[in-house]
């Protein structure tokens, strides 16, 4: 049984082409999968959120895996890397993952090989999964054996802990090779501060959803788009207060989503989405009542 979000698109691999100045970006799919909607919006009653996305009879709603390859001319860069293929089957049944970003790259005529920098927003088993791929014989192996990955050393730190709240989300397969083998490098950037990985991307941490999840920005020819990852994970959550079950810091997210749109709505940011299957990028306004909305 289709869910009724999906759309004749849907399983469409290549989920949008966009410019940023001189850079290239191309939106990648992992396939969509399913997640409770209540998680999803946290203490927003569901007469108003199912709005805006649909569930079906598990109250799951649909939602992408988007990973932007961004060419910029010298580097080709994988922004996120979806769920992987090292879950359980138990998890695989009830997120109805799909695994198909190696198929979007041959869609796209994109070679794995070709990517030389990764990008991962926070370790979530949801954002780093094909960073390493899990072949039959049980070893895992980079998934991109030319690229330099970057992600947050708070992150690995906090995925060892293997909290109760959180434990489920952290794989330690997706990251603990690259750093043994020197392939990850670990960033220590603070709330609101900047890294630049290469000329035109950059890093910025924007706390809440974990505390240490970054947005990636993408800059060219005076324009810039942002990878806004889980502070506002789709379109449906651009109200301020619309956050999600899943935040370790729901208050922060709040404060944190207020500090973005003050830079990326007067300034015309790209935002690119990552968990909107179908809206994977947009520019946002105020609307007539004075809240964020796509324009």
């Amino acid at each position: 049984m289709s869910h009724p979000a999906e759309r004749a698109d849907s399983h469409d691999l290549i989920r949008g082409r966009t410019t940023v100045g001189d850079f290239e970006l191309t939106v990648l799919s992992d396939g969509f999968y399913f997640l409770d909607g209540g998680a999803m919006f946290g203490v927003v009653p569901k007469p108003l959120w199912e709005k805006r996305a649909p569930a079906d009879e598990q109250n799951r709603i649909l939602l992408g895996l988007n990973t932007v390859i961004v060419r910029t001319g010298k580097h080709t860069v994988a922004i996120e890397t979806g769920i992987g293929n090292k879950l359980s089957d138990k998890l695989k049944s009830i997120y109805g993952v799909q695994e198909k970003l190696p198929l979007a790259f041959a869609a796209a005529g994109i070679e794995p090989e070709e990517v030389d920098i990764v990008i991962n927003s926070h370790l979530h088993f949801d954002h780093c999964g094909w960073n390493t791929t899990r072949r039959p014989d049980g070893t895992v192996v980079p998934t991109f054996p030319n690229a330099r990955y970057f992600a947050h050393r708070g992150e690995v730190e906090h995925g060892h802990l293997q909290l109760e709240r959180d434990a489920v989300s952290y794989i330690s397969d997706n990251y603990d090779p690259l750093v043994e083998s020197g392939q990850m490098t670990l960033l220590d950037i603070k709330r609101g501060e900047t890294q630049e990985i290469v000329p035109g991307i950059s890093v910025e941490a924007f706390p809440g959803h974990t505390s240490q999840l970054m947005a990636v920005h993408v800059d060219s020819g005076g324009k810039r788009a942002c990878y806004i990852s889980d502070l506002i994970p789709t379109s449906a959550h651009l109200d301020a207060t619309w956050v999600m079950g899943y935040d370790l810091d729901p208050l922060t997210c709040i404060e944190e989503r207020k500090r973005f749109y003050a830079r990326a709505i007067p300034e015309e940011w790209l935002v690119l989405f990552t968990h909107d299957h179908h809206v994977p990028f947009g520019r946002i306004a105020l609307n007539e009542k004075g809240k964020p909305a796509l324009q």
